[in-house]
């Protein structure tokens, strides 16, 4: 089973996010920042990627429009992962190549609902 790539800055979030992922029985590999999450990408081939939004080196806008231009890895899924939770803003992240938008606080059931749905299509 592919991996899912899990793109977060904040260590403790990832953390928390890796673990229960891992209950939920995902194989899961992280990046701390958008750069990262890009080369992960290529090297890879996650079967997912929760990407947060606000990153370091390269923010989750621009790591999902790099990716949505990349033959290699264009058709990976990616969902949002981020704490600005106003229409605009899912507009936004939807606009630059995101599959799925989740806010933080991340509700966990509809996180995995959202995965499993896009890991099944």
């Amino acid at each position: 089973m592919k991996p899912i790539l899990l793109v977060e800055d904040n260590e403790l979030n990832r953390e928390m996010l890796h673990r229960r992922l891992k209950r939920a029985g995902l194989t899961v590999i992280t990046a701390g920042n958008g750069q990262e999450a890009l080369d992960l990408m290529i090297s890879e081939l996650p079967a997912l990627v929760l990407m947060d939004m606000s990153l370091p080196v390269l923010d989750g806008w621009t790591a999902c429009r790099m990716a949505r231009q990349d033959e290699r890895i264009q058709h990976i899924p990616i969902i949002a992962l981020t704490a600005h939770a106003m229409e605009e803003d899912r507009r936004k992240a939807l606009k630059a190549g995101c599959n799925d938008y989740a806010t933080k606080p991340v509700d966990f059931p509809g996180l995995l609902a959202k995965i499993q749905s896009l890991m099944s299509a």
